[in-house]
């Protein structure tokens, strides 16, 4: 019962929100909710209140998605250049060659992935914060991360990196 029911309310929620991958964080709220409820026993339809609290949820959703609309753009000139340079990497005497290559690298990946890639290995932000200042959700953030990854294992010649790429499978 609780399952089609769960089934049910995420068909709900996917076809009011913009990014699907909120869409289980907002269920997971809607239940939280409910089990803030002084006396569940007083709730005469709780199918009709799921919805209900769900409907108010979406909008609230709305509401701070749109507030975090105004966010950091990577095609702002002034976001550019904090994001036109790495830090120093320090290794062998390969050093200068392996950053040129990064470097080179990075500049090849989308601007938000590249953004994203910069700020938690350059500024040392979290997912939550970087996902808030590129204006999406964490779970994009891992997928900016994951490609990321892929491309450096891909254009610096990590063993492996070009059959994985070739079956279409991430590393």
């Amino acid at each position: 019962m609780l399952a089609a029911g769960g089934r049910k309310l995420r068909a709900f929620l996917r076809r009011r929100v913009r990014n699907a991958a909120d869409v289980p964080d907002l269920a997971q709220e809607v239940y939280l909710r409910l089990l803030r409820i002084p006396d569940p026993a007083a709730v005469a339809n709780p199918e009709a209140y799921i919805f209900a609290v769900a409907g108010n949820l979406v909008r609230e959703h709305a509401l701070m998605t749109k507030r975090a609309g105004q966010s950091v753009s990577p095609d702002d000139p002034a976001v550019a250049a904090d994001l036109s340079f790495l830090p120093a990497f320090e290794t062998e005497a390969d050093g200068p060659r392996q950053e040129a290559q990064l470097q080179i690298a990075l500049g090849e990946l989308p601007a938000k992935c590249r953004a994203a890639v910069v700020m938690q290995y350059r500024d040392g932000l979290s997912y939550a914060e970087i996902a808030e200042k590129l204006g999406v959700s964490t779970n994009m953030i891992t997928k900016y991360r994951a490609q990321a990854i892929a491309h450096f294992r891909l254009r610096l010649g990590y063993p492996g990196a070009a059959r994985r790429e070739s079956r279409g499978t991430a590393p």
